[in-house]
């Protein structure tokens, strides 16, 4: 079974040589504007295991000199897999962890002694325990000392580095803000291990550890940017679209305080590691044309236009033969022999990913349209990884496919339990209990003695302990209750909602179990009960929690199966992915677009509303300080926006799609 498809999805196929030049010639030019080295693979795999074996080779080189090997590590989630394969060349290939000593990059201030979520307690768990590495080659900074000793501690943390004769290879993630360890912006380049303030946008990628942010420990002491760079080799890692942007920041713009990482390119043996989708910022592969002669696909030429009409202010059928050579376009004009027809080409490509019919318009020409016009009408499966997804990402699509008659079922993955605080529970318990008090004249018993257990409970709870289940249970029940009122509200009949509870969900903590063949088992059976024309599935699979990704893993690996087994209603079905919860979607990947009016784009933000637990109170907002209804509106804008400014139809809002080709795959 295959549960990893969404990681297959390549939407603009880029050509290896961009990632992976041949020759030294080749790589030196493709990668003129790169400061660092850069080192690109397909997948994250691909990329764990070329570190892994550099480190492994680190590792028997220094042993074979009679040496201890030293390793600086982080514990940021972009390592596991580094520490994955080396726990694999460990247990498989016998790699000898004996003779390594490890230097923790950060640990959390002020801790009390044993916290579960240190930072070096997350390192022995993900990696340390793993391996035979001896537990007095285990170095930390001390979380717990009191402040007025951290700087000797600190010191004395120095000097042991020193001692073992430096650090061989210091290994690296990246955060937000271009943090690295946690050298948080204006750090500069002599600093050294020190305390700092962990500021806002770091704490909310901690939350993921922690639980909340009210958890996380206001401070940190870190290895400074200096005792990095004294390091004899530095692998900097970086795992997805989420983190593109930083990642050409500090490849490509200049040195700065502002951004941590930039100091990595005064290091002579400095190396990045990232997949494909952390790489999609870098020159080489979002402009390729300003670095080497392209291999031109629509896609390529949508993308070169659209970056045209940007840089010159101009639509696209106003971009002149002149805009194209003092733009490193020239070739388009050799392959197209104008502006004018490269112009009409995208101006009409672009034209037809525009629909008011998103399933399809019965009894019309479909042969320009994303949609076919039959079967008409469609059942059509929406799939929300969490209780809100289907409206934050395609509310109006959701409410135009009713309106036109279509079958229309939501199918909700997970209950979403822990994204609901505990004031949220509190008021429902005071309900309950309220209207037991005036309806049962405080009769029931089971009401009164779960709402004392849960209020003391509540009243108790320590940031490191998890819900009950019972506590659970009732979030779960509230987000179900707003699902529910939000279909409503759009028309879909209760029958057709569906609460599918996937197991992976269920571990009553923030960091999920792994999606798996129980996960696939339930979504096929779904799906196949009702075996629909249209499917669509969440497609930001960046989101900082993971979920979406697993939850589309899920639908794509029981279509898969369903594919395998020869189903044939598969054979009339489109897939569909959406956005709009994290990111969207770049405008040469779009290939259905549905308009919204003010007053679609209204009842969508009343949809969106419906989920009250959702609003400022959710635990997990992420680090963009506008709430759901406020991005998805701008998001929507946005694209609207864009197709005005190249010269296309101006409407208030727009929702973008991309097919997922499972046929393909």
């Amino acid at each position: 079974m295959r549960l990893n498809l969404s990681s297959e999805i390549v939407l603009n196929k880029i050509p290896e040589e961009y990632y992976n030049p041949k020759t030294a010639v080749e790589r030196s030019e493709i990668t003129r504007c790169e400061k660092i080295n850069t080192d690109i693979f397909p997948k994250i795999e691909e990329g764990a295991e070329h570190i892994a074996r550099a480190i492994e080779a680190e590792i028997k080189f220094k042993n074979d000199q009679g040496k201890l090997c030293v390793l600086g590590l982080g514990t940021g989630n972009s390592l596991t897999p580094v520490y994955e394969e080396l726990i694999r060349l460990h247990k498989e290939n016998g790699l000898s962890f004996a003779r390594v000593a490890v230097f923790n990059a950060y640990e959390y201030f002020p801790l009390n002694e044993g916290n579960p979520h240190s930072s070096i307690s997350q390192l022995r768990e993900r990696f340390l325990d793993h391996v035979n590495i001896a537990p007095e080659n285990v170095f930390t900074l001390d979380g717990t000392v009191p402040q007025e000793m951290v700087n000797s501690s600190c010191k004395q943390y120095e000097q042991r580095i020193v001692d073992m004769g430096g650090i061989d290879v210091m290994l690296l993630g990246i955060g937000r803000m271009g943090n690295i360890a946690t050298n948080e912006p204006g750090s500069v380049l002599t600093s050294g291990s020190r305390l700092i303030l962990i500021d806002a946008v770091s704490r909310e990628e901690m939350t993921l550890s922690f639980g909340s942010k009210e958890a996380v420990p206001p401070c940190s002491i870190t290895m400074g940017i200096a005792t990095i760079l004294s390091a004899r080799k530095i692998f900097l890692t970086a795992w997805g679209e989420d983190k593109a942007d930083i990642i050409q920041r500090a490849v490509e713009e200049k040195v700065t305080d502002v951004l941590p990482a930039s100091f990595l390119q005064t290091h002579k043996d400095a190396n990045v590691v990232i997949d494909l989708p952390a790489a999609s910022r870098l020159t080489r592969i979002v402009h390729p044309w300003l670095v080497t002669s392209c291999q031109w696909t629509d896609k390529l030429v949508r993308s070169a236009l659209v970056w045209l009409c940007q840089l010159t202010g101009k639509p696209i059928l106003k971009l002149t033969n002149k805009d194209y050579n003092e733009n490193g376009l020239s070739e388009l004009l050799a392959l197209y022999g104008s502006a004018y027809n490269a112009n009409i080409k995208i101006f009409n490509d672009l034209q037809h990913t525009i629909t008011g019919w998103p399933g399809g318009k019965p009894n019309a020409d479909d042969t320009y349209r994303p949609e076919r016009a039959t079967p008409y009408p469609k059942r059509v499966i929406i799939f929300s990884p969490h209780p809100d997804d289907d409206v934050i990402s395609m509310g109006g699509t959701l409410r135009r496919l009713v309106e036109q008659g279509h079958e229309v079922h939501v199918a909700y993955q997970t209950s979403g339990n822990i994204a609901v605080g505990d004031e949220e529970v509190i008021r429902f318990m005071h309900f309950i209990n309220g209207f037991n008090q005036i309806f049962g004249g405080d009769s029931d018993t089971v009401i009164k003695e779960k709402y004392k257990e849960i209020k003391a409970f509540l009243k108790e709870k320590k940031d490191s302990i998890g819900d009950t289940r019972d506590i659970l249970t009732i979030k779960g029940l509230i987000r179900r209750g707003e699902a529910r009122t939000a279909s409503t509200y759009n028309d879909i009949p209760l029958q057709r909602v569906h609460f599918l509870d996937l197991p992976f969900y269920e571990s009553g903590k923030i960091e999920k179990l792994p999606m798996g063949e129980a996960d696939v088992k339930v979504v096929r059976e779904f799906i196949h009960g009702i075996q629909p024309h249209q499917i669509y599935v969440a497609g930001d699979l960046a989101d900082p929690h993971g979920t979406h990704k697993k939850c589309t893993d899920a639908v794509f690996a029981a279509i898969d199966e369903e594919l395998k087994a020869g189903e044939k209603w598969l054979d009339d079905c489109r897939v569909w992915m959406y956005r709009g919860a994290w990111a969207e979607w770049e405008i040469e990947n779009i290939e259905m677009c549905v308009p919204m009016s003010p007053e679609e784009l209204r009842a969508k933000r009343n949809s969106i509303l419906k989920h009250q637990s959702q609003m400022e109170s959710a635990p997990f907002l992420g680090n963009d300080e506008r709430l759901f209804w406020q991005r998805s509106e701008d998001r929507n804008r946005g694209t609207a926006e864009l197709y005005d400014k190249l010269g296309l139809a101006c409407y208030e809002a727009m929702e973008a799609f991309v097919e997922y080709k499972f046929k393909e795959m």
